[in-house]
């Protein structure tokens, strides 16, 4: 088992944390904030910035899910490809109801070498499409984890709200990954 990470930002992280941590494959699926401005980067400790400094759109940071991976049972192609399955990737600043930069998309990357991965995923499927996509393809720079309260919020509020329409759960949960 070779545990991988990659951060995700596809509007609202409630719904996307949600939706992989019902993929087989994913071992951990996380909400935080990512590549918001270093003064917002929390004091000594390195606790980063809250959730109502990040819902003022000043930050600079994406609500994103950090989704750790058995990449010997999915890989990082299959991941994206099911990340593109849950946003609008023309949108910018907005996913569904929820507006502002807090909201946008982003796939945030650690390793120069995921880029080779995800990119040919990134131009086939933009190319798919038509027109040019709003998802942000960058290195990760920050990652903070939110509140607890935000961790696991589906389960822990089966009815709270979510961006996502309920039949992607069920996809999710019945998903085989490709063999590896």
């Amino acid at each position: 088992m070779e545990k991988k990470e990659i951060y995700l930002a596809g509007g609202c992280f409630w719904g996307v944390e949600h939706f992989f941590s019902l993929i087989d494959g994913v071992e951990s699926a996380e909400a935080g904030y990512a590549n918001g401005n270093e003064e917002f980067c929390g004091n000594e400790e390195g606790d980063g910035p809250s959730y109502k400094e990040v819902y003022t759109d000043k930050t600079g940071f994406a609500e994103t899910v950090k989704v750790t991976y058995d990449s010997g049972r999915i890989s990082l192609e299959e991941l994206i490809k099911l990340y593109f399955k849950i946003i609008d990737p023309y949108s910018v600043n907005r996913q569904a109801h929820d507006e502002g930069t807090r909201y946008r998309t982003g796939i945030f990357y650690t390793d120069p070498a995921e880029l080779s991965v995800i990119k040919p995923v990134y131009d086939s499927l933009e190319k798919e499409g038509g027109r040019k996509f709003a998802v942000e393809l960058l290195p990760l720079k920050n990652f903070f984890k939110a509140e607890e309260y935000h961790q696991e919020y589906l389960d822990k509020n089966p009815g709270g709200y979510c961006h996502l329409p309920l039949e992607m759960f069920r996809f999710a949960k019945s998903y085989k990954p490709e063999k590896q």
